[in-house]
């Protein structure tokens, strides 16, 4: 009866009312529903810092590339007593952080001075299986070098050639390691 008393009263309201009534109790249980889908399936947290760590990640390769392009093209060397581009100590950090691409000749030039890394070299038709660049916050030099593996012609051997990377190539678009001091 109580029931019937108070449904009555909710039929005696105009029309408006009775609709906003139920656009307001519809957008009520919208939300709660997904409230509780949150809580159960929610990944939301997850999610922001995931998002956050790749804006860090687009900032800090923005900011190599805008220091890759204010650098000349051309040779960029550490050391002094050269024609060619010196880099400060920061810069020399940057730039090996930077690179990802050991040149062709900066191979040649390493496998000169090892003479199994040579021969797989020249027997596995200038093939390299990977390459590498990082910097060595130990010693504060950045080291280049490359994987050189013979399985494909016979020779089960894999080789790595790795030293201080002396020097850079600056292209204008990317930079590459240009000479690898490995002896």
């Amino acid at each position: 009866m109580l029931q019937d008393k108070y449904l009555n009263k909710l039929r005696e309201l105009p029309e408006p009312v009775r609709q906003f009534g139920g656009l307001v109790t519809i957008t009520v249980i919208v939300i709660l529903s997904f409230a509780i889908l949150n809580i159960f399936w929610g990944q939301g947290e997850e999610l922001v810092a995931k998002m956050k760590k790749e804006e860090e990640r687009i900032a800090e390769a923005n900011k190599l590339n805008e220091l890759i392009s204010s650098l000349p093209s051309g040779i960029l060397v550490f050391y002094e007593g050269t024609d060619d581009h010196r880099l400060s100590e920061e810069q020399y950090e940057v730039v090996c952080n930077a690179t990802k691409i050991v040149s062709q000749r900066s191979v040649m030039g390493a496998n000169l001075t090892n003479f199994k890394a040579k021969q797989i070299y020249t027997i596995n038709g200038n093939q390299i299986a990977e390459t590498f660049v990082k910097w060595d916050k130990e010693n504060n030099k950045c080291v280049a070098g490359f994987v050189l593996s013979g399985s494909n012609v016979g020779v089960n051997e894999k080789i790595t050639v790795s030293g201080e990377a002396l020097s850079f190539f600056n292209t204008g678009i990317d930079t590459r390691v240009y000479f690898i001091k490995n002896f």
